[in-house]
């Protein structure tokens, strides 16, 4: 019987104040895709970049293809033949794409780099994932789904036998998912071994041949996907039945209106936006990556304002220039990168929470430090964040629980119209589920809010009404009640039409 491509011993990771990994042994079997999955802090994560060379185990052996090796780091991984496609950027954001897909094998004659031979190589490694990206340009001026495709064209590039994917669909949208997908296809094709952690359910399923599920940095159980359940495999990975975690959406009659657009347009990104927001309601926004659904929601920010078009707020017409104007406004917005567009992530959670209330919390310039603390705990405490201490850096909490912090922050600023960039990227079931539930607790309270997802069920579960964008354009609106999975991707995709309508 043939050895698995990887298998592991007993391995133990610590870090100051936890044990990541505690004992793990499991094997992964050659040319299969396999799936570890658990909750934020479960040790999926590291288990991998122990793999990858970036942890070395405490304890433990990693053995590939049978025979032990001791992979110090990552370039001992990937002359082992070991990839990784990591969850966050992991390259050089200054330096070109092209330069980012060969660094580590620079080509170079008598000392000199041959900048046309190493453009020709990044083109080939990014046709091989279907990427037609400007080589030319600097990684950071790429879009978030953009630099994820580089760092998995690096990957596969890099010819390693092994794949470590860490959420790789965390950044894409619908169409570079289903490229993603395929590109593993033909990976496990030419035998290639993948092993995918992910929090999505669905893909998981589609995609794997087995699934390990780790809890609390142990490993609790490796099963075959045929025959596994979703609610099966959701509870084994949060030790709890799947009903605690998955509470129903109470739809409620929506109240007064909070916002409309009208015409909303900013040339290059949207164009000729309408539609209404009321007062508990739910409303969801879909479409492809660059349809323009996160240039809509920095417009209503004021972050990128829009350039022509009406904005009425609770009745009255006005203008959002910056996000400070959003904010005297009521408008909160939860972005699609908490970590680089929503976060001080040294700072701690009280501080992020009271960032947009400052001036409420100053006396002649001088912060209320008691009270500052005080709103903190209130929000916090009602949003369930789990943090040991509220006065150490954001940075160490999960990502779950920095979301809350975020959506903490707005309740605290006494936003009633909140907009959520994605708001569950990248965090486990349980956080997910959980804030599913605030979503739809926030619209029995009276906020209105605007749901901007790339994951569909998401969007069918929680929205009362969908608004689907294409190209910059509304290309239709759909009662969430009537909404199915497969004609949003029809409308997204502009193979169907739907009516537009401003809903009054």
């Amino acid at each position: 019987m043939a050895a698995p491509a990887v298998r592991f011993e007993n391995i133990v990771k610590r870090f100051p104040g936890a044990v990541a990994l505690n004992g793990v042994s499991l094997e992964v079997a050659a040319g299969s895709v396999h799936a570890l999955c658990g909750e934020n802090g479960a040790g999926k994560s590291t288990l991998g970049r122990v793999l990858a060379g970036i942890h070395r185990p405490d304890e433990g052996t990693v053995f590939l293809h049978g025979e032990p090796v001791e992979l110090d780091n990552p370039r001992d991984a990937l002359l082992a033949g070991v990839g990784m496609v990591h969850q966050e950027g992991a390259a050089c954001e200054r330096l070109t794409v092209a330069e980012n897909l060969c660094l580590g094998a620079l080509p170079a004659r008598a000392g000199f780099v041959q900048w046309g031979e190493m453009a020709r190589r990044a083109r080939a490694i990014l046709a091989e994932v279907g990427a037609d990206l400007d080589v030319t340009r600097a990684l950071g001026e790429l879009s978030v789904a953009q630099q994820q495709l580089v760092q998995i064209a690096a990957a596969v590039g890099s010819g390693a036998r092994v794949i470590v994917f860490d959420e790789p669909t965390s950044s894409l949208g619908h169409a570079e998912v289903e490229r993603l997908f395929d590109l593993i296809g033909r990976l496990k094709v030419r035998g290639v071994t993948c092993i995918y952690v992910s929090h999505r359910m669905p893909e998981v399923f589609k995609l794997c041949d087995r699934v390990s599920v780790l809890r609390d940095g142990a490993h609790v159980a490796t099963r075959d996907i045929a025959g596994l359940t979703d609610a099966e495999l959701t509870e084994l990975m949060i030790g709890r039945k799947v009903s605690e975690y998955f509470p129903a959406h109470a739809a409620a009659a929506p109240g007064p209106e909070l916002l409309r657009v009208e015409a909303l347009t900013r040339p290059g990104a949207f164009e000729d936006i309408s539609f209404a927001l009321r007062a508990g309601e739910v409303l969801g926004l879909a479409g492809l990556v660059g349809a323009g659904r996160s240039e809509l929601a920095r417009a209503l920010f004021g972050i990128e304002p829009a350039a022509s078009g009406t904005t009425t707020v609770k009745g009255r017409v006005v203008t959002i220039r910056t996000p400070r104007d959003a904010i005297a406004l009521g408008i909160g917005l939860v972005p699609e990168d908490r970590k680089r567009q929503a976060l001080v992530a040294l700072e701690s959670a009280t501080h992020n929470v009271s960032l947009p209330i400052l001036k409420r919390l100053a006396s002649l310039s001088w912060l209320r430090r008691r009270e500052e603390q005080a709103v903190a705990q209130d929000y916090c405490g009602r949003l369930q964040v789990r943090a040991g201490d509220l006065g150490a850096p954001v940075a160490g909490l999960s990502g779950g629980n920095q979301q809350k912090v975020v959506l903490a922050r707005w309740l605290a600023a006494r936003s009633s119209i909140l907009i959520l960039d994605e708001p569950t990227r990248g965090v486990d079931v349980g956080a997910k589920a959980e804030i599913h539930m605030l979503i739809a607790q926030l619209a029995e309270q009276g906020h209105g809010v605007l749901l901007i997802s790339s994951e569909l069920p998401e969007i069918l579960r929680l929205a009362s009404r969908i608004l689907v964008l294409r190209g910059g354009r509304l290309a239709g609106e759909v009662p969430g009640g009537q909404a199915t999975q497969g004609g949003l991707l029809r409308l997204m995709a502009g193979l169907g039409e739907g009516e537009v309508r401003i809903a009054g």
